[in-house]
């Protein structure tokens, strides 16, 4: 148990640091091959940090333990909204003004919408995961679109002006691309082992694992660029690292692991953590879009956003063992 807790410290600690040098290294290397800021944020930067996600769900899948997988993306998208804004929107008030986030966020609540259709039967198909990752091919295929057409955008500035603060050159970029996505791996298989451990001594399964520590491991990467780019009064960047990677990990998360191996679902996950995760979606979508008024995530909301959080932590412990 002692070595499996140490498996999951040091592997979150090395998850965490990789994924920052494997996005840095993928955005110095896109913007050397002249790729416009704005499709290097929604796209490069969008799917590098969603790959703690992906690399530890695919991993778990193909060792046999899908619930890990499953729990991980909606654990991360539960994490991303409730803890991650909450806490940054404490800090300091979230204005958006991006006009391609403000068209991103009804596509999300669509997606989380229509992921209960393949939840209903608790069984996520090889079928209906390959076409979960169709929808991810026509997702991509939009952000690029975005990305190529949004060059006045503000978010696209945001990013430009990230981009400039991380130049390096092209031999370092790759370098570090290469390593981070290494240690990746490395560090996944560590995660998924010490995690695995750990639920079966608790006697938990390994879906809560996913759900609790294994989702706020892998989403510290989105809290520490959220913070980060509040502080330099990049708001659109913070909610739009958000954003992009619940759509990544709802769609590319969820679609790899259920096409490497189909998923077995617990009864709760409908109704306790697909019911949370579309909860806070719409929550987020009613505090922070306003018609005719300008787009906020205030303080309020960042205190009701992590009072939800608690709740349901609590609720999962309650009902997880």
């Amino acid at each position: 148990m002692l070595l499996a807790v140490v498996a999951v410290v040091f592997g979150l600690a090395l998850l965490v640091w990789s994924a920052d040098r494997f996005v840095d290294g993928a955005a110095a290397t896109a913007t050397h091959l002249g790729m416009p800021p704005l499709l290097i944020g929604m796209v490069i930067i969008g799917f590098g940090t969603s790959a703690p996600e992906m690399v530890v769900s695919a991993l778990a899948s193909l060792q046999g333990n899908p619930g890990l997988a499953l729990g991980n993306a909606f654990g991360s998208n539960i994490t991303n909204i409730a803890l991650v804004l909450g806490i940054t929107a404490v800090l300091a008030p979230i204005a958006v003004s991006s006009q391609v986030l403000k068209r991103e966020m009804p596509i999300l609540i669509a997606i989380t919408l229509l992921m209960a259709i393949p939840l209903y039967d608790l069984t996520i198909t090889s079928i209906e995961a390959w076409m979960i990752l169709a929808i991810f091919a026509a997702y991509m295929g939009w952000s690029i679109y975005q990305g190529m057409k949004g060059k006045d955008d503000v978010l696209a500035g945001e990013y430009d002006q990230e981009l400039k603060e991380n130049q390096m050159p092209l031999g370092k970029a790759i370098v570090w691309l290469v390593i981070g996505l290494v240690l990746l791996v490395v560090s996944s298989r560590l995660l998924v082992w010490g995690a695995v451990d750990i639920a079966v001594a608790l006697g938990v399964s390994d879906l809560v694992i996913g759900l609790t520590v294994v989702a706020i491991g892998t989403s510290l990467p989105e809290l520490a660029s959220a913070i980060a780019a509040v502080r330099k009064n990049e708001h659109d960047l913070a909610f739009g690292n958000v954003i992009g990677s619940n759509m990544f990990n709802l769609l590319a998360v969820v679609g790899i692991a259920g096409a490497i191996q189909p998923i077995s679902l617990e009864p709760l996950v409908l109704s306790r953590d697909w019911l949370a995760m579309t909860g806070l979606t719409l929550l987020l979508a009613i505090f922070s879009f306003r018609i005719n008024r300008p787009t906020r995530l205030n303080r309020i909301h960042g205190i009701v956003l992590l009072l939800c959080y608690t709740a349901y932590t609590l609720y999962l412990l309650k009902t997880g063992f």
